[in-house]
């Protein structure tokens, strides 16, 4: 079994033991369920950049990141630093986060916030907006294209963004796109880890030009942001190479200054 099909039964698992804890109804009385979003989309196309800063403690291709991260802090630092939004790693198991670090995101700072995770269930949208989310990932390499847009639908019908993630065009050409605001292209193969930017750059003519495109992984250069912003991409998920620092927010905002278009 690959390790993202780990992931996903393991995530499935949980969701269950979850339902018996907490109720969906219980999720659409909590407070933060009733806030009206900010938008993931339009931020990331009207801030310059349009960094997607990360909050990270572990993944399986690097276990120790910065495991003892203090979520609100590098929030805040990030939103200081002057980045397009913030993606929170709530998944416990495999990369050391929880949906109580997009509550702690959320209680500092005023960005739009990304639930990043492996959504395999309705209720963990829910969930993602009841904790303060704004907008969900959507991964189509763990997900059937009738699942992508039921799950997408379930998003925007309680006012959440969507962000889809692909990886090759077979993906993106079978992915219905109805309900989705955002494609991320993840130059990481979640099969085997390896990361080619190559894997932007290819798929950047093919996607809508009605969608915000953004990449994903292997970004810490300017160069590499200036390459990808020339084939079309509004925006850039960075996540370890801030968290790699003492201050990931510091980090953050003396890239986007020292970057020359």
């Amino acid at each position: 079994m690959s390790i993202l099909a780990q992931i996903v039964a393991d995530q499935h698992k949980e969701i269950t033991l979850k339902k018996a804890v907490v109720s969906e109804a219980q999720l659409y009385a909590m407070p933060l369920y009733k806030r009206e979003i900010i938008s993931f989309s339009h931020s990331i196309k009207n801030t310059p950049l349009g960094i997607v800063a990360e909050h990270k403690r572990r993944s399986p291709s690097k276990p120790e990141i910065k495991l003892q991260s203090r979520v609100s802090a590098v929030a805040q630092g990030y939103e200081n630093a002057g980045v397009a939004a913030v993606s929170v790693l709530t998944n416990n198991q495999y990369f050391g986060g929880s949906v109580e670090d997009l509550l702690l995101a959320r209680s500092a700072c005023q960005l739009p916030l990304l639930r990043k995770e492996f959504i395999v269930d309705a209720y963990q949208i829910h969930e993602a907006k009841a904790y303060g989310a704004d907008a969900i990932l959507l991964i189509t390499a763990c997900l059937s294209p009738n699942e992508i847009n039921s799950l997408a639908k379930t998003a925007k019908d309680i006012g959440l963004q969507v962000l889809l993630e692909v990886h090759n065009k077979a993906e993106l050409d079978q992915s219905p796109l109805e309900f989705v605001d955002v494609i991320g292209v993840n130059n990481r193969n979640l099969k085997d880890f390896s990361v080619s930017l190559e894997t932007s750059l290819s798929l950047a003519e093919y996607i809508p030009t009605d969608k915000i495109k953004i990449s994903e992984s292997g970004i810490s250069s300017h160069n590499t942001i200036a390459t990808l912003q020339k084939a079309g991409f509004d925006g850039f998920l960075m996540g370890e190479h801030f968290m790699l620092h003492e201050s990931p927010g510091k980090a953050a905002q003396q890239f986007i200054q020292n970057f020359t278009p």
